[in-house]
């Protein structure tokens, strides 16, 4: 039985439990002498584990996805609780439960595949909607539909987080096509559904998160438009354009090439799917990131340097509140309030422009994209 979680690891904590191990990188300290960085996880979240002594010993008793039984003190350094590992021995599998190990969805795999099958039967297209029910039949892609992560590490990164993000996008479709009637409803909800299903095969997630070979080479726009292909081959009288739409929202829904998109939205589908998979799984990855650090105390998270800031994780309208009883300063001696100073307007400058003198304008010639966001184009 696991008996601390790294989630619960505080500073100067003394450490005996098990964990499994996703990274294992030897390097060099700077005196010359080795060290190993391990990234020890379970299901609720990472440690960062440090081998000092006997390194070259430690180090040959394990390997990367092992499961390991660690000694050690826990400490801080930069912001980040890491533990100093003293003792440590491989364990076997079968002396595990692997429900202590992974993140899972919190929502039930059972309601997720009921959700799923309920979007099936809304379509209205029967060729989508056969389609769609060509995936579903197959028993063995619907096992790994449902227990696949969504990401290795950015967003819905446990098991079922991939249908849970599928499926939430595809009930912000249905959202927005009330909103925008003239949005093709059934080809934007296919594509929902279907946008990461290449992450099947792209990503392993049996023990560890991490990319197969094949994800690595190809990824899982490609992946997924090839599985795509492969089941409309299959459909006869399967129109040629719906094939190709459905496809082009595949093939954009990362938005730009920079972040891995072979193609940039071309239809208002396409741009709708792009937005809604970017705000899905932003919310999700900061969702996340507030929650691990709840407990930490304070206001504010630590930074997160792929969005590059701080998030607020108080509550919203106490820091109002705490305005509102603070005590005011006293009164002048005169006996009334004093008055704040009249600002004395600033000299005019040399470049000063008019108001009139529109954003547009400003931005003219520069290279400015106003969307672009730095995200990790393979872990989207």
């Amino acid at each position: 039985m696991k008996q601390i979680f790294a989630s619960a690891i505080g500073e100067r904590d003394w450490v005996e439990s098990v964990f499994l191990v996703r990274e294992k990188v030897t390097a060099m300290a700077k005196n010359g002498k080795p060290y190993l960085t391990l990234k020890l996880m379970d299901r609720s979240g990472e440690i960062e584990g440090r081998v000092w002594d006997r390194v070259d010993e430690l180090g040959a008793l394990f390997d990367k996805d092992d499961f390991v039984r660690v000694r050690g003190r826990a400490s801080s350094y930069l912001g980040r609780m890491q533990l100093v590992v003293q003792e440590l021995v491989r364990v076997d599998e079968s002396e595990v439960d692997f429900a202590d190990f992974l993140p899972v969805c919190e929502v039930p795999v059972a309601d997720l595949e009921a959700q799923l099958r309920q979007k099936v039967d809304s379509l209205k297209d029967p060729h989508l909607r056969r389609l769609m029910e060509s995936f579903v039949a197959d028993a063995d892609f619907l096992r790994d539909f449902c227990s696949a992560p969504a990401a290795k590490s950015m967003h819905h990164v446990y098991l079922g987080g991939l249908l849970e993000h599928s499926l939430s996008i595809a009930g912000l479709v249905d959202l927005v096509c009330g909103h925008y009637p003239f949005l093709n409803r059934d080809l934007l909800l296919v594509g929902a559904l279907l946008h990461d299903v290449g992450k099947i095969f792209e990503l392993r997630y049996s023990r560890s998160f991490d990319y197969t070979d094949e994800g690595k080479l190809l990824g899982h726009i490609v992946m997924g438009v090839e599985m795509v292909d492969e089941r409309i081959a299959g459909l006869p009288d399967f129109p040629r354009d719906l094939a190709v739409h459905l496809k082009h929202l595949l093939l954009s829904h990362h938005g730009q090439y920079e972040y891995g998109s072979p193609k940039r939205p071309k239809t208002l589908e396409a741009v709708v799917l792009n937005y809604l998979d970017d705000l899905d799984s932003k919310l999700n990855g900061i969702r996340s990131h507030i929650s691990r650090e709840q407990d930490q105390g304070g206001n504010w998270t630590s930074y997160h340097r792929l969005y590059e800031r701080y998030f607020f994780k108080g509550e919203i309208g106490t820091q109002e509140q705490e305005t509102k009883t603070r005590p005011r300063p006293p009164l002048a001696a005169s006996g009334g309030e004093k008055k704040a100073a009249e600002p004395k307007p600033r000299p005019a400058r040399k470049h000063d422009r008019p108001l009139s003198f529109s954003l547009g304008e400003q931005l003219r010639g520069k290279n400015l994209d106003l969307f672009a966001t730095r995200e990790d184009e393979d872990d989207r």
